[in-house]
């Protein structure tokens, strides 16, 4: 339809000038072709000096002076053709892009009947019998030529490329009115000299030309730099909107197209409802930084693929004020931050962070909130996938009246799919690609675990605090979280995976002292504890459920500011006196099971805030698994030199111990024995009593051992039933009184066993350096002298009583057997080794 007007237009101009031409051409006349000739040079040149217009594409020269003399000098068709030839000069000299035949047809049709309208007004005999003053004519002449001129060119223009009629001629031609007043005088005087001093007299104008154009110039020159530097603050304006944006996606990748459909549906949805020019600004703005306060809420939050927890919701809820902080600063020409903070209220009044209800709610926000809450219930989350358009429609439609202003619900309801494929259809903008203050939203307390209250400093209301410290804040939380959980993994050591915690945690967290408990046979016992009254602290040994890191543990909950005094033998006590007054704790659940418990104390009374939990909880579970594999690295380090039976260490232990006991001994000089213990009887042992009670008779073995030996002496279990005893600083001399003690264990441990000496020990022994100078030498030579005693021993027989029969021992074992069976229990078999 538009396009077919703007034909039709353009066709009826274009015919109405073309009919003026051929008429007046068959009616050509000239009463000075001289005369003509001159004043058709000199309006080409003036038509050769011209200006772009701005905004627009087109261009004005000051040839309209040389018509308005053709119109007092010449004949009409002379006139006519002065103003055309001038149009063709206009459109072909110099021009960037060549205009088109139906371009040069319109802007020669319509020169033609602003010229005709102009040479009548000026030539009418009712006109000059009303106006008998000249001037007064020829400038009302000039008016008439002025509007029929330039109101057809602003109406094609408008048609054309979509721009309003009366806001493009005034902005492009309206300014030029006063110079056509100008003209006219110019003109009035230029026909008064030609009459005294001959048309020549109109070769002087030239200067008047060229002062014109220059004129001109200058002024459409500062005006097209004025809109240049309007544009570029607009487009500084646009691009300090969408860096801002930018911002609000490298926090939040959910926001990439979230924020283009939201503006569309705001928009439209602002136009119905009747907002103003200015209201509507406000809110195309709004709907692109509504989420710039997500600066302030650290990454893992924003990201998290669950439900958020009651601490972490308490941070996503201080966005809006943190926002329109930011925003507060930007001097925003329209309301911008009134919705910015408003768009999360509720019509019910159950919104944050002020509690506004109703009409109270800026008509932004309340638009805001609707479309932001459809598309987000229609666009995948980390924390559950899209809803069909319509299905989320009408959940939020059900909740009119509560959530939402019904009447923009009932707005949206009636264009929301025709909205939504207005924002499928539109260009989506380019993609654009910090520890936490104590902001709060609502008052109130925390729920009494028992231990203390959360006094008023940890759930103030939201503070006047910079939002850009906010955000720092939430940067340095964000970046701190990475660098601890990136280094829970790089060490397997307990002792430096705990100490990196708790150097971490303190720019997290301040607290005064840290302890870091492990379970342990039903307990909690201190691994780690750092800060005031550390002595206190590791000395605790805390039953699971009692005490405040107790029922942590047993309950799996934390506690925010509990009392330090009730924990198990710490402040109970009298004798005992500590300045800590409030603690925050956690309990480290691991895959299984809880493992342990972080507790931080602090000297001052309710010194922690949810946010500081929030922090532990964020790291928790990290730090738990880091614990168990420690733990678990702990105890295959410790299987891989320890005997699991006796706690001895074992051969490869031994081997590494004795190089660095050799290499010792030749520093300083000294002797060193080395004796192989091998048990004698032992396999009748496992035969009779079986390998349970052999085990027992190990562990017998070991620990007589070890109860003979100095404190610097080292036991080991080779194996089987042999154990190698290393006796620094020993020579022969003092070996020998050792034996017989040595023996004796053996024997003790039979007599235990079975009442009888069914056990005895055949011992060899070695010497550093008179027997060998490496860990091989004397182990080969020990155990030659212990095979060779044991072959003595075997060739004498034994000096004690002799085994009973197998009989005998068989039908001991059974009611032995008997004797200790538990009801409802098998038997348990050992594994031979």
């Amino acid at each position: 339809m538009k396009l077919f007007r703007e034909r039709v237009y353009i066709s009826l101009v274009i015919a109405s000038g073309l009919i003026l031409l051929v008429a007046q051409a068959s009616q050509w006349r000239s009463a000075d072709l001289t005369r003509f000739l001159c004043y058709l040079v000199i309006a080409s040149v003036a038509s050769a000096l011209k200006v772009r217009l701005p905004g627009i594409t087109g261009t004005m020269s000051v040839n309209f002076l040389f018509i308005l003399i053709g119109v007092v000098e010449l004949s009409l068709p002379e006139t006519l053709a002065l103003g055309t030839s001038a149009v063709l000069v206009q459109c072909f000299w110099h021009a960037k892009k060549k205009p088109g035949a139906i371009q040069v047809l319109f802007n020669l049709s319509a020169m033609s009947v602003a010229i005709f309208s102009c040479y009548l007004t000026y030539h009418s005999a009712l006109l000059r019998g009303i106006a008998a003053s000249l001037p007064l004519l020829l400038a009302l002449s000039a008016c008439v030529y002025f509007l029929v001129n330039t109101v057809p060119i602003a109406m094609v223009i408008a048609l054309t490329e979509g721009k309003p009629m009366v806001r493009t001629w005034k902005e492009c031609y309206f300014w030029s009115f006063p110079y056509y007043l100008v003209g006219a005088s110019i003109s009035w005087i230029v026909s008064v000299s030609n009459r005294y001093a001959g048309w020549h007299a109109t070769i002087l104008t030239l200067p008047v030309i060229f002062f014109l154009y220059r004129t001109y110039r200058m002024y459409l020159d500062r005006l097209e730099a004025e809109k240049s530097h309007v544009e570029q603050m607009a487009a500084l304006h646009l691009r300090t909107i969408q860096a801002l944006a930018l911002a609000i996606d490298a926090k939040d990748q959910t926001t990439h197209d979230h924020l283009q459909r939201v503006q569309v549906y705001a928009i439209e949805l602002g136009k119905d409802l009747g907002l103003s020019e200015t209201e509507r600004e406000a809110l195309r703005t709004a709907s692109l930084l509504h989420d710039i306060g997500k600066l302030a809420v650290p990454e893992h939050i924003l990201s998290k693929p669950g439900k958020l927890t009651p601490e972490e919701f308490e941070k996503i809820k201080i966005h809006p004020v943190v926002g329109a902080g930011i925003l507060e600063r930007v001097k925003f020409p329209y309301p911008v931050v009134p919705i910015v903070r408003s768009h999360h209220e509720k019509w019910d009044g159950t919104g944050y962070p002020d509690g506004l209800t109703g009409e109270e709610i800026p008509i932004g926000a309340r638009i805001l909130s609707v479309v932001d809450c459809l598309d987000a219930l229609a666009s995948d989350r980390q924390y559950r996938r899209a809803l069909p358009l319509d299905e989320a429609m009408e959940k939020v439609a059900s909740m009119a009246g509560n959530a939402f202003d019904p009447r923009v619900i009932a707005a949206l309801q009636s264009r929301y799919r025709e909205l939504e494929a207005l924002a499928k259809s539109q260009q989506p903008p380019e993609q654009f690609s910090l520890n936490a203050s104590e902001v709060r939203v609502e008052r109130g307390e925390a729920p009494d675990a028992g231990f203390a209250k959360e006094t008023a400093r940890a759930a103030a209301g939201v503070p006047a605090e910079d939002p850009i410290s906010s955000i720092a804040a939430a940067r340095q939380e964000a970046q701190a979280l990475f660098e601890l959980t990136r280094d829970l993994g790089s060490s397997l050591s307990l002792s430096e995976t705990l100490s990196l915690v708790a150097a971490r945690l303190g720019h997290l967290v301040p607290y005064d002292a840290v302890a870091i408990y492990i379970i342990r046979e039903g307990r909690l016992v201190p691994e780690f504890v750092t800060g005031e009254d550390s002595r206190l602290l590791s000395g605790l040994r805390i039953p699971l459920g009692e005490g405040l890191s107790g029922w942590i543990a047993e309950n799996k909950k934390p506690i925010v500011n509990g009392n330090p005094s009730v924990e198990p033998g710490y402040l109970a006590d009298p004798s005992k006196f500590s300045i800590l007054c409030s603690a925050l704790a956690v309990p480290l659940e691991g895959v299984g099971a809880v493992v342990g418990v972080l507790a931080l104390y602090s000297t001052e009374r309710d010194a922690f805030s949810k946010d500081h939990l929030r922090v532990l909880l964020a790291i928790s579970s990290k730090l738990a698994l880091a614990v168990e594999n420690a733990l678990r690295y702990r105890q295959a380090e410790d299987t891989a030199v320890t005997d699991y039976l006796t706690g001895l260490p074992n051969a490869r232990s031994l081997f590494l111990h004795l190089e660095g006991e050799i290499e010792r001994s030749r520093r300083a000089g000294a002797p060193l024995a080395l004796l192989v213990c091998d048990l004698d009887g032992f396999k009748q042992v496992n035969d009779v009593y079986g390998h349970l009670e052999g085990n027992r008779m190990l562990q017998a073995v070991a620990q007589g051992l070890q109860s003979n030996c100095r404190g610097y002496d080292y036991v080991a279990r080779m194996g089987g039933d042999e154990f190698v005893v290393l006796l620094p600083g020993a020579h022969a001399g003092v070996v020998g009184p050792r034996l017989a003690e040595f023996r004796q264990v053996a024997v003790n441990a039979g007599l235990a066993l079975a009442g009888q000496r069914i056990l005895s020990m055949s011992v060899g022994a070695a010497f550093f350096p008179e027997d060998g100078t490496d860990a091989e030498q004397l182990l080969a030579l020990a155990d030659r002298r212990m095979y060779k005693a044991k072959a003595a021993q075997e060739a004498v027989g034994p000096a004690q009583p002799a085994w009973q029969s197998a009989s005998e021992a068989l039908a001991r074992l059974r009611e032995r057997t008997a004797a200790e069976a538990v009801p409802g229990h098998a038997g348990l078999e050992v594994p031979r080794r």
